[in-house]
């Protein structure tokens, strides 16, 4: 089997070329092989070299070529042509492994890094003309869609335990059948050594999981094997998730791994706040999360539009959006989508209106400096709101002077 160099635009660009000839014995190696002989797009390029890294490294400083050295330890530098980035990575053989991370010896031998591998689909190797080199029936595995482990699985898994989600998300990603029976024996009985890993490498297979077509399968196998719940200890809500990816589907929506995690998680307060630390989320993800799981704040359909705008203006559109689609996932699947989805067209149309008055303005009109000029303001602003945005700024200083009035 082969992959045609013509039929993939990554592999026939000039950079690509050129890189290959300045690496003169480089092979495309695992997800850019897996993707292209699938017919998906291929995003990231990888390149295995069988000679050490700093021979690597003066192939590509004779070629002129720009790198970055992303991974010494483990032999990766990144090469940078037109742009574009490829990992080159040294052949290589783990000596010891401790769960999380390994310590590596460089070799030329294709087969001997092949069985480091986690899974037989990402064991294949491509050459600059397309030849396919597959030591481990990796072709058969990934066209059956079935999610094998190179060598005995529960020794791959013990070499680093993030390799238990990474079965789920490539099963949830490629499967075609059941889970591969030795694998999830092996992920099951290793469990616990999820509770090793970093927040930051747990997040990045969840949320890969999590923004896959078809998640929820995967999900159920894990929480039936006691797996989610070494991740989320909590009455997760996989009816609710399941809802929204339907509604995701059904409108072409694309799928948004963080809002199907608040979907997932439950109405409890604190969860969201420690899901966030525990995955060591960034700022704005946590934030997000945690607004998201405030009790009460729902989105009923049957809202007037001058309702919405007013919603609208209080908590933005990005976070009304998000409150429609929960709302809708967590509603009967038998009622209508009308009304959901004219909630979400009238806030993909939103605009912020300003609201006209100044702090300035306020004292112009004999509101003295101090707390009472931002209350006085917020009470107009919220009689503005109530009008629904109608009356101008005459109108605003009218009713701002009869609060002056009131007021005194």
């Amino acid at each position: 089997m082969r992959i045609e160099p013509s039929k993939h635009p990554w592999m026939a660009a000039p950079e690509t070329r050129r890189l290959l000839a300045a690496l003169g014995e480089g092979r495309f190696v695992g997800g850019a092989v897996r993707n292209a002989l699938l017919g998906l797009p291929v995003t990231d390029i990888d390149i295995a070299v069988p000679m050490p890294p700093d021979e690597t490294v003066k192939r590509l400083e004779k070629a002129e070529i720009k790198f970055v050295p992303t991974g010494w330890e483990h032999g990766t530098v990144t090469a940078i042509l037109a742009g574009q980035p490829f990992e080159v990575t040294s052949l290589r053989r783990d000596v010891e492994t401790d769960g999380r991370h390994a310590t590596v010896i460089f070799t030329d031998d294709w087969e001997e890094d092949s069985a480091r591998r986690d899974f037989t689909m990402n064991a294949l190797y491509a050459g600059a003309d397309g030849e396919i080199f597959d030591y481990h029936d990796g072709v058969q595995d990934l066209i059956a869609g079935r999610v094998r482990f190179v060598g005995d699985a529960a020794t791959r898994i013990r070499e680093d335990y993030l390799r238990i989600l990474r079965l789920f998300r490539f099963h949830a990603w490629y499967g075609k059948a059941d889970m591969d029976a030795e694998a999830l024996h092996a992920a099951a009985a290793a469990k616990e050594g999820l509770q090793r890993l970093s927040g930051e490498r747990v997040a990045k297979e969840l949320l890969r999981l999590l923004e896959c077509p078809g998640p929820v399968p995967a999900l159920r196998m894990m929480a039936a094997s006691g797996i989610l719940s070494e991740l989320l200890p909590y009455a997760l809500r996989l009816p609710r998730l399941e809802h929204l990816v339907a509604i995701e589907s059904e409108n072409q929506f694309r799928p948004d791994a963080l809002l199907r995690l608040s979907a997932l998680l439950p109405d409890e307060i604190g969860a969201a706040d420690k899901v966030g630390e525990r995955l060591k989320l960034s700022n704005a993800e946590r934030a997000r999360l945690e607004a998201l799981a405030v009790p009460g704040d729902k989105v009923p359909p049957h809202l007037s539009a001058g309702e919405v705008r007013r919603l609208l203006y209080r908590i933005g559109a990005p976070r009304f959006r998000d409150l429609v689609l929960l709302s809708w996932a967590a509603a009967s699947r038998t009622g209508s989508m009308i009304h959901w989805r004219m909630l979400l067209s009238i806030a993909d149309g939103w605009e912020r209106p300003r609201f006209p008055l100044t702090g300035y303005e306020a004292m112009e009109a004999g509101v003295a400096e101090g707390p009472d000029v931002g209350r006085l303001l917020g009470l107009v602003e919220a009689w503005w709101l109530e009008q629904d945005f109608a009356p101008d700024h005459g109108q605003l200083m009218e009713k701002l002077r009869s609060l002056i009035g009131t007021a005194s």
